[in-house]
């Protein structure tokens, strides 16, 4: 580690942290979310902080800002931004660092952008309140900002709302706005986690471009392969202490703590095999062509059986704030067997959550159909459909969107528990074992939980009516590598056992490997690939298939490196094995 009183290149430290200890005081103990943490950042460096979930990753960042919380007792023998005591300021001057000298990303968009403001109203505010462009200029810079970070239709788009946005398009207006007022530093937590992976490559080339003109970075993530390719120092976090710190290179090579060898082993890799069998019917290289009479998988434990979900032919468009309407949906056909997953990949804004919803029943297609269970399900009126809800269920991308903030973790997921009295009890129980959760979080609410806790509520309430057919929507996007592994058996144990369905939208093609048995790749609201997960992502035909994995990171690639065979370009992870839950003192001594 360099010394704490100078930068990777000797000279002062932008930021200077020393001793920060993070506290939140409860009923009768004081939680220590951040204990005793030291690290410096200098200009044009990049320093990553990962870790599970509560390890204190966020609590540390929102420290240097001043938002650890109305009741967080801060501490340090040393927090200084430029020779500036962070700890000593006036709210007014901390309003003023905030945006104009330090840069904000938080992880989850929805809830970080005002719905009742555009877009463009939303970034035009960091720009006028710093004073970066002139009056006349606002809107071409808010155009021009969405640009760079990768927004299709810039001035369509500014002109949305945050509710009308896909999740990578919510994430990266958000952080549109961070860089606005061209900060000196950029806490970024988590900002790649709803970007698909075209996408989160340019957004990495961006962060690359900046860092490479001097922006200090705090690089808040679980994707140690997003790591790899931007951070010049990584450190670990586990329990509020980091528990190693060292270059990026030299720790991802040779890692010496027991739980960053855990969290190398956990992430998902787009070339491993799956580590469980098959379904039957799903190996061999039949289902390669797109529609509803593709053989995909088993419909029983012998393979037989109609499928569970059939979708043949749906169309979707919207009307655009210009008047013009846009394509969402293009002939799209797919079918799902009962115990079966089908991955759906693609950009955003390429249909993929479209799909979902018509799927869901939320929706009305445009032309075209969906079947649940061999019966009409698309074209039923809602008092036909509600009784029959409960055999579909959606894990949401963004949890914290579908909970109502007042009701605690035990209310939001009794409402989907049909049993009653002691029995609803134990079910909740056994709910939130499934999918890791501490029974003590119970009481807690929305806002109290970290972004992996509240997407395992989600997870648990998905799961609360016995659903045949699970709509996954990038369920697994805001866990650390270590959980993901845990909830992504989860879930192939319940589709084992009881046959469960799932329907699996996700940018990353590591997870999709892991958890699917075949594949839909979208583009542009058509499916341009589809076929047994092996043979597309091992023997990619259409050249957009072949684009998304050549767009992953990898451990070892640097952010700007030149484009390596595409063969040569899928995430590896030498370390054996994959921690199901988080590890024991003993583990880590």
């Amino acid at each position: 580690m360099p010394d704490q009183d100078r930068s990777a290149d000797g000279s002062r430290p932008l930021v200077d942290v020393r001793g920060l200890r993070v506290s939140f005081p409860a009923r009768r103990v004081t939680i220590e979310a951040v204990r005793g943490v030291d690290f410096t950042l200098g200009a044009g460096e990049c320093l990553a902080v990962v870790g599970e979930s509560g390890s204190g990753k966020s609590v540390t960042a929102r420290a240097l800002l001043g938002l650890a919380g109305a009741r967080a007792r801060v501490e340090a023998s040393r927090l200084e931004l430029a020779g500036e005591d962070l700890l000593a300021m006036t709210p007014r001057r901390l309003r003023e660092i905030r945006g104009g000298r330090i840069g904000l990303v938080l992880q989850d968009a929805l809830t970080s952008l005002d719905p009742l403001r555009t877009v463009e109203a939303e970034i035009a505010e960091a720009l006028r309140n710093h004073r970066v462009v002139g009056p006349d200029r606002v809107r071409e810079r808010v155009v021009e900002l969405l640009r760079d970070v990768g927004v299709p239709e810039p001035r369509e788009r500014a002109r949305q709302y945050a509710h009308q946005l896909s999740g990578g398009l919510r994430q990266r207006a958000l952080i549109a706005s961070a860089l606005a007022a061209r900060p000196e530093a950029l806490v970024a937590d988590e900002p790649t986690t709803a970007l698909d992976v075209t996408t989160q490559a340019r957004l990495l080339r961006l962060l690359a471009a900046k860092k490479a003109e001097g922006m200090a970075v705090l690089l808040i993530s679980h994707d140690l392969a997003v790591v790899a390719g931007l951070a010049d120092r990584i450190a670990v976090m586990y329990r509020g202490e980091f528990v190693e710190q060292r270059p990026a290179a030299e720790l991802l090579a040779a890692p010496a703590h027991p739980y960053t060898r855990a969290l190398l082993a956990a992430v998902p890799s787009a070339h491993a095999t799956p580590p469980r069998r098959a379904r039957p019917g799903t190996a061999s290289g039949s289902g390669t062509s797109s529609g509803p009479g593709v053989a995909c998988g088993s419909g029983t434990a012998s393979g037989e059986g109609a499928p569970l979900l059939v979708a043949e032919g749906l169309t979707k468009s919207f009307r655009g704030q210009d008047g013009t309407r846009r394509v969402a949906l293009d002939g799209v056909s797919f079918e799902v067997r009962a115990g079966e997953v089908l991955g759906v990949v693609g950009e955003s804004g390429s249909g993929k959550t479209t799909v979902a919803t018509i799927v869901l029943g939320l929706l009305a297609p445009d032309s075209g159909t969906v079947r649940l269970g061999g019966k009409p399900w698309s074209g039923l009126p809602e008092a036909a459909r509600r009784p029959l809800r409960p055999r579909i269920q959606l894990v949401p991308q963004d949890p914290f969107g579908s909970f109502d903030p007042r009701y605690p973790v035990e209310r939001i997921i009794a409402e989907a528990v049909p049993e009653r009295g002691e029995a609803r009890r134990r079910r909740i129980g056994a709910l939130l074992d499934l999918v890791g959760l501490p029974g003590h979080l119970l009481g807690r609410r929305p806002p109290q939980l970290s972004g992996g806790e509240r997407q395992r509520v989600a997870i648990a309430r998905a799961l609360a009516p016995r659903p045949d057919l699970l709509v996954c929507d990038e369920p697994v996007s805001a866990l650390d590598v270590s959980v993901q592994a845990h909830v992504l058996d989860l879930l192939d144990d319940l589709r084992e056992r009881l046959g469960t369905a799932m329907l699996f939208i996700s940018h990353d093609l590591g997870v999709i490997r892991r958890t699917s048995d075949r594949v839909l790749v979208m583009r542009s609201g058509r499916v341009v690939e589809t076929g047994p997960v092996r043979d597309v992502l091992d023997h990619p035909t259409h050249p957009y298939t072949r684009e998304l994995i050549a767009a992953l990171p990898r451990l070892g690639l640097s952010a700007g490196s030149p484009p390596a065979d595409a063969g040569t370009r899928l995430m590896r992870v030498s370390a054996p094995g994959s921690p199901t839950a988080p590890m024991t003192q003993r583990e880590l001594s």
